[in-house]
């Protein structure tokens, strides 16, 4: 089986700031496997928080080539590569590949039922009480909004502010591990008055032992802190949910045995999403049928998608059609 990954830049929509940064256009790399007719694809997000860079990810998937050759295989592959983004890249393509070649599509293969359209959460980027407030009146018509936080003092205007443009979404809010143990209760009380439903990752990973000891007035939802399910253990007690997002985890495969062994736990599912092209939601749309909250809004925040991209009608996600994966 032949391989190549190359890596692409697709420029935003507008700019896009979270607590670590700003970003005007979404960087990924895309995996092609190759066997006689059939072509697979994958996407990824490198993620600098983990180390993670789009060249040393083309370098990871180039250094499976000779094991390809030698007749690697999606279940070697789990083992072959740690979790991350290169090997979520591959697992897709290899996925891709075999529904090509079986003639079914992937969700045939994983035995699990067909997709259904679902509403995904649309993000409101980090900026000033009144610049969230304006970005948010202009998506009020959106059933649930993605509300990005931890720029400090002033998260709690910041919630305020786009509640009162957008009164009737349900809101969910990511600080990105921007808060501390010193705002934590002050930030979690503005998100209840603001009617929040969920919070993601309030606190570093690693640093977030005071989740256990607190109660927690709104559910808190595990980001960074919840990669594959050998992350599961360290979380129990601190986080009433968790975010899968397929490059964490490291591909569908380990994302849909993820997902069945956090709901084993007690934990709710939200499948979240990097900033990337449909090609990276296609997979993702698969776990988030058990979700309780899907967040693939990554397509809409580019300034133009690749063809045949999922359609969204609104915030209504509908599955992929095979032209672009699965």
């Amino acid at each position: 089986m032949e391989i190549s990954a190359q890596i692409e830049r697709w420029p935003l929509a507008t700019a896009f700031t979270i607590s670590r940064g700003t970003k005007t256009e979404a960087v990924v790399v895309t995996v092609e496997l190759g066997e006689g007719i059939h072509r697979g694809r994958g996407e990824c997000v490198p993620y600098a928080r983990y180390g993670e860079t789009p060249e040393g990810i083309v370098a990871a998937i180039a250094a499976m080539r000779p094991a390809l050759r030698r007749g690697l295989d999606r279940a070697a592959l789990q083992l072959a590569m740690p979790p991350g983004a290169a090997r979520n890249a591959l697992d897709c393509a290899f996925w891709d590949i075999d529904a090509k070649q079986s003639g079914r599509r992937v969700h045939q293969l994983a035995g699990i039922s067909a997709p259904r359209p679902l509403v995904t959460a649309y993000t409101i980027s980090l900026a000033s009480p009144s610049a969230m407030a304006e970005a948010a009146e202009q998506a009020a018509f959106r059933p649930l909004l993605k509300v990005k936080l931890g720029g400090g003092a002033d998260d709690g205007s910041r919630i305020a502010a786009v509640r009162r443009a957008a009164p009737n979404a349900e809101l969910i809010v990511d600080a990105n591990e921007g808060w501390s143990e010193d705002d934590l209760a002050q930030n979690l009380a503005a998100c209840a008055e603001a009617g929040v439903t969920l919070v993601e990752q309030p606190l570093p990973e690693g640093g977030d032992a005071t989740l256990a000891r607190i109660k927690r007035p709104i559910p808190v939802c595990a980001d960074e802190s919840a990669h594959d399910r050998a992350s599961l253990d360290a979380i129990v007690g601190k986080y009433d949910a968790i975010n899968i997002k397929l490059d964490k985890a490291g591909g569908l495969t380990e994302a849909l045995a993820l997902a069945a062994e956090a709901e084993r736990r007690g934990f709710a599912i939200m499948v979240g999403c990097m900033v990337a092209t449909s090609l990276a939601m296609a997979p993702a749309m698969l776990v988030a049928q058990r979700a309780s909250v899907a967040d693939l809004d990554g397509p809409l925040l580019l300034a133009k998608d690749r063809p045949d991209g999922l359609r969204y009608d609104g915030s209504v996600a509908y599955p992929s059609e095979p032209a672009l994966w699965g």
